[in-house]
């Protein structure tokens, strides 16, 4: 699934693992999300990151910088037509919305719903949720596949 995680969220993940930030941090680092930015984005996890009363080690922000740029899919956005509240908001719907991605946020608000052109903006819990309603459909589809293809086989056999 595409997504784009906006800094809050890359910020309460590396914080503690243990939450739903945290939880998505861990799945886009294993390859199972495919992460979305672009350089403003980049830029601003590295700025944000690295800010003193965050306490984060510099050597472990400098690893995970470089293990999101390795895994993420560059984007080129073209600017958002509507006003946001907070302007430096926009490179995470721009980007969003040209990798036709879910946006990632801790802060709903600063996306208001008349703005998204279309971008699916989800809080992590929500998107946590909405992971597990995918995986719970495709699980099924497997599952129904497999007793199609049993059924198939064993009427083969009774055929012969």
């Amino acid at each position: 699934m595409h997504v784009v995680l906006d800094t809050n969220v890359v910020v309460s993940g590396l914080l503690s693992e243990t939450g739903a930030p945290g939880w998505i941090l861990d799945l886009a680092l294993a390859g199972e999300l495919e992460l979305s930015l672009d350089d403003r984005i980049l830029a601003e996890y590295r700025e944000v990151l690295l800010r003193p009363e965050l306490a984060l080690p510099e050597g472990a922000v400098q690893e995970f910088l470089g293990a999101i740029e390795r895994l993420a899919r560059r984007v080129t956005a073209r600017p958002w037509p509507q006003a946001l509240p907070d302007p430096d908001d926009e490179p995470f719907l721009t980007v969003a919305g040209a990798a036709g991605a879910v946006l990632v946020t801790g802060n709903l608000r600063h996306f208001p719903a008349a703005k998204r052109g279309g971008v699916q903006v989800l809080s992590p819990r929500e998107f946590l949720d909405l992971l597990r309603a995918v995986d719970r459909e495709e699980i099924e589809a497997r599952a129904e596949a497999r007793a199609e293809s049993r059924a198939e086989y064993f009427s083969a056999s009774e055929e012969e």
